[in-house]
């Protein structure tokens, strides 16, 4: 009996077809990337010394009490100098919210007065608040 002793071959790693999808894949993703263009300008912007000074950052309050008196602000209006203040609001924006604070007892009238005045002006962003 003869025992023939056979050598196995050394397993190894063909790294070439590896490459080859490796290269593959990197022109494929190359060729499929979308590349943004940044359009920017080398500018030197001039500078203003008002700029920023007719937003209105805070918002308008408008209160009515229970004697149906409006303030602008805190400061008493008539119904002609609050359609004349709120036009001059409107004028430099029309993105400023408006805050309305009724007294409880003040009548429903009253309320759509000054919410009609502020629409008409083109002030649509407008806030009833409560307790």
């Amino acid at each position: 009996m003869s025992l023939l002793v056979r050598r196995r071959k050394r397993p190894d790693i063909n790294i070439v077809p590896l490459m080859d999808v490796l290269t593959i894949l990197i022109f494929f993703f190359l060729v499929s990337m979308q590349f943004r263009e940044r359009l920017t300008l080398n500018l030197t912007l001039p500078k203003v010394e008002t700029a920023g000074k007719n937003q209105f950052e805070t918002p308008i309050i408008l209160g009515i009490d229970a004697e149906s008196r409006i303030f602008f602000n805190g400061k008493e209006a008539t119904d002609e100098q609050l359609h004349g203040l709120i036009a001059a609001v409107a004028e430099q924006s029309l993105e400023v919210p408006v805050l309305l604070k009724a007294h409880q007892d003040t009548p429903l009238q009253r309320v759509t007065f000054v919410m009609d005045a502020c629409r008409r002006a083109g002030l649509n962003n407008i806030r009833l608040q409560s307790r």
